[in-house]
């Protein structure tokens, strides 16, 4: 195979390769896209300085907050961090009634904060439609529009947006995703919502939790579905796409009631997703396993940029739920644990969102005894991008090192699926101690053996990178089948 590819010598790739990456690093794009919720229901959390040097240490770049604490936005100041900061329900009614309730509310709980403070968004109330109060649904508009005159009245604030946070229970359909429909009782509430925001640019946002779907449907397939693994996926008859997240398949739900109700110029805003890592005895999968499997999987998902079927290219911002555990929250265990850190900044498991120091990620590391690894894990032919995706979800969940397939990555070019599935299948399967049970996939996936002397020094020099894989694909296809014969 080397004689017939004279032109793929292994210093050229590398050449080609090293040019990416110097290209790309230095135009390198911050991951506006992550964010965690704040909440403080609880009597243990560490000053909030405290937690703005956390948050400054990791690639987190919003704060979602329930009310506006003023020490929280004292210590934001200066920070970078875009914050959402929230009115409760019980607000609601005096900022609905009173226009002069909505300019106090804003002098009081904004203006001291500009511009130090990067106030983004205000949510008028949660999940302020499915609360059971049957007089609030109403007011909310008016509430809304309210706060926004007052924005509007102030130099500096009248880029602030104005939204409130849905749950999912808000729909009356969700599966399959295309035929996603909100309640009919709510229908015309939410019409006038939707103007709203469709008017002021302002985002639809939305709780979605595959956990609790999980809660309700314990098989073993519909786990995996949602925490990110290797599964078979959900075929959409109506849009003829196969789902193989629970993620996307909630938000293009989301996605297909809001187009059905006017509302397609209306962008989506995931204000709470996330995962308990234990629970009452009762509570199916709530487990530290679970957690990181999804809250990392989705990182990675996030990642990679690929948006969702009905978004594609493109990655909501989402904010995850939630930055501590709450100890005060009353219900099941699982409410009391959510953090994704400890009271001590560290960890409770690891899901990559540690700001990275090292300007060139490292590669797989080699066995010792051999400079060339003797096989890669690649990608079968014709498999699906849908696949690839789940298996790239999969793969970057698992602690390897992703970084370098992301924007800014030496091997994020060529931006596609498939190179970097590629990429992070290969290093999954270094990393694992090269067990070929870690190059499956669920049949997606097959082992090159051998030393093909054409490409075999490009793969170990920027394992499996996207430049690698585009010039020497044709080379690897070949290999691949040729593994198997």
């Amino acid at each position: 195979m080397a004689e017939e590819n004279p032109k793929l010598s292994p210093s050229l790739l590398l050449f080609a390769a090293l040019q990416l990456f110097f290209f790309f690093f230095f135009s390198a794009s911050s991951q506006s896209f992550i964010g965690v919720n704040y909440g403080e229901v609880a009597d243990n959390l560490p000053p909030p300085s405290t937690t703005a040097n956390l948050l400054q240490s990791t690639s987190i770049s919003k704060v979602r907050l329930y009310g506006a604490d003023p020490a929280i936005l004292r210590a934001l100041s200066g920070t970078g961090v875009g914050v959402f900061i929230g009115v409760s329900n019980g607000e609601i009614p005096s900022l609905a009634s009173d226009p002069a309730v909505a300019n106090r509310w804003i002098a009081s709980n904004v203006l001291p904060f500009l511009p130090s403070t990067n106030i983004l968004l205000i949510s008028v109330g949660n999940e302020v439609l499915t609360s059971g109060d049957p007089t609030l649904p109403s007011q909310l508009l008016p509430a809304m529009q309210n706060l926004h005159s007052a924005l509007l009245s102030v130099p500096g604030a009248d880029q602030i947006k104005i939204s409130t946070v849905h749950s999912m229970a808000v729909l009356g359909q969700s599966e399959p995703p295309s035929s996603g429909a909100f309640q009919a009782s709510l229908a015309d509430t939410l019409k006038g919502l939707l103007g709203f925001l469709e008017s002021t640019g302002s985002p639809f946002a939305v709780n979605p939790y595959p956990y609790f779907a999980y809660g309700s449907d314990t098989r073993p397939e519909t786990l995996a579905f949602c925490l990110f693994q290797p599964n078979q996926g959900r075929f959409d008859p109506g849009s003829r796409i196969t789902y193989m997240n629970m993620f996307d398949a909630q938000v293009d739900a989301v996605r297909s009631a809001l187009n059905g109700l006017g509302g397609k110029d209306v962008e989506i805003v995931v204000a709470e997703t996330g995962w308990p890592y234990k629970g009452d005895p009762n509570e199916v999968g709530a487990t530290v396993e679970n957690a990181k499997a999804y809250n990392g999987g989705l990182v990675s998902h996030l990642r990679s940029m690929v948006g969702t079927p009905l978004m594609p290219g493109k990655s909501v911002d989402t904010y995850f739920f939630a930055l501590y555990d709450e100890d005060l929250k009353p219900g099941p265990a699982s409410e009391r644990s959510f953090g994704l850190y400890r009271l001590d900044g560290t960890m409770n498991y690891d899901i990559g969102l540690a700001r990275s120091v090292q300007a060139v990620p490292a590669g797989p590391s080699l066995p010792s005894s051999a400079k060339k690894p003797t096989g890669y894990c690649v990608p079968r032919p014709g498999v699906s991008d849908a696949q690839l995706q789940a298996n790239l979800d999969y793969a970057c969940a698992q602690g390897i090192d992703c970084t370098q397939i992301q924007p800014g990555g030496s091997c994020y070019l060529p931006n596609t699926v498939a190179s970097h599935a590629a990429y992070a299948m290969n290093l999954f399967y270094q990393k694992s101690a090269k067990n070929p049970g870690n190059c499956d996939f669920r049949q997606t996936a097959a082992l090159v053996l051998g030393n093909p002397s054409a490409w075999v020094d490009c793969l170990v020099h920027c394992a499996l990178c996207g430049a690698c894989q585009t010039l020497l694909h044709g080379v690897l296809l070949m290999c691949a089948v040729a593994a198997y014969i």
